[in-house]
């Protein structure tokens, strides 16, 4: 698989998304990861609600490992970059990068499962939405 470009995402650093030192919270990069995919998902043309109306289908977090580099703190603008690492027939592996100014701050990896919203069981990821997550697939 040829590799695709980053899907960028950026965001500041609200006092909600730290303790009480200013520094971000560490649940509080899951967040940000979370809006990252989301926001991927919206640029790819697949939407949440869309996703849902049109084929029934969600992508819940399988799995997700993560590893802190440095602290993030309040104020700062982050940017989360989200990759496309492999793609099979009901999931997705995501790696996302958060940084500040080309400095790492923390990896993580993602598995997505496409599941079908009224069973919450698996189910393959259609080809046309496969097509777009993963054109070169």
């Amino acid at each position: 698989m040829g590799e695709q470009p980053a899907h960028r995402f950026a965001l500041r650093v609200y006092f909600e998304d730290t303790d009480a030192g200013g520094v971000v919270y560490h649940a509080s990069y899951l967040r940000f990861a979370e809006r990252a995919r989301t926001e991927w998902l919206r640029d790819l043309g697949l939407p949440h609600r869309q996703l849902i109306d049109e084929s029934g289908l969600i992508f819940v977090v399988k799995r997700l490992s993560i590893e802190y580099h440095r602290p993030a703190r309040l104020d700062e603008s982050l940017v989360v970059e989200t990759r496309v690492a492999g793609i099979g027939g009901a999931s997705v592996e995501l790696r996302q990068t958060i940084g500040r100014g080309g400095e790492g701050i923390a990896t993580l990896d993602v598995a997505l499962a496409c599941v079908r919203l009224a069973t919450g069981r698996p189910e393959r990821i259609p080809a046309t939405l496969r097509a777009l997550i993963h054109p070169v697939s």
